[in-house]
């Protein structure tokens, strides 16, 4: 697993992987994920990166966006991998990755939001020391047209520090 920072040379290979997803699974992203919009990612505000196979294919991708005005102490944490290669630890690592990366650019707070039913995908950000921040009844419509709760996880760095041996997040944070 090889998890790069996004540049103009992933841009092709990051394309394809938005066009292979369903549009459920891109729906958290919350930007335009077409693949004029992608081209421009590389020079956007916002720390991305993605994992990359030995044949250059994205497997997933995760995005920081840092808040501004009075938040900015906090960033917004995107993620989606690949149904094909999810239960591999793709998006394990890429959150890893991404909040170490937050903690060393000196962020106090990093949110995700993802809907309730995403079970799995919540216990995993649970595990990495996330904790529950809001849940927002009947926020959102699915693709059919019913009504889900969205919930918002929050990693709070001064809370953490003291856990994040053991959840394997001091070793990636040395890696920085």
């Amino acid at each position: 697993m090889t998890i790069a920072e996004l540049t103009v040379d992933h841009v092709e290979a990051l394309t394809s992987f938005f066009a292979r997803m369903p549009e459920g699974d891109v729906t958290f992203i919350k930007v335009d994920v077409s693949p004029e919009a992608i081209a421009t990612w590389p020079d956007a505000p916002g720390a991305r990166w993605v994992e990359v196979d030995q044949d250059g294919t994205v497997q997933g991708f995760v995005v920081l966006y840092r808040l501004s005005g009075l938040s900015d102490h906090v960033a917004e944490l995107r993620l989606v991998v690949d149904p094909d290669a999810r239960g591999r630890g793709i998006g394990r690592a890429l959150a890893q990755h991404a909040v170490a990366y937050a903690v060393r650019d000196g962020l106090l707070k990093v949110v995700v939001e993802m809907p309730a039913a995403r079970q799995r995908v919540s216990e995993m950000f649970l595990d990495l020391g996330f904790t529950g921040e809001a849940l927002l009844r009947d926020h959102f419509r699915d693709r059919d047209g019913q009504v889900q709760d969205l919930i918002m996880l929050a990693y709070l760095v001064e809370e953490a520090q003291q856990s994040m041996s053991a959840v394997g997040m001091a070793e990636v944070l040395d890696e920085g």
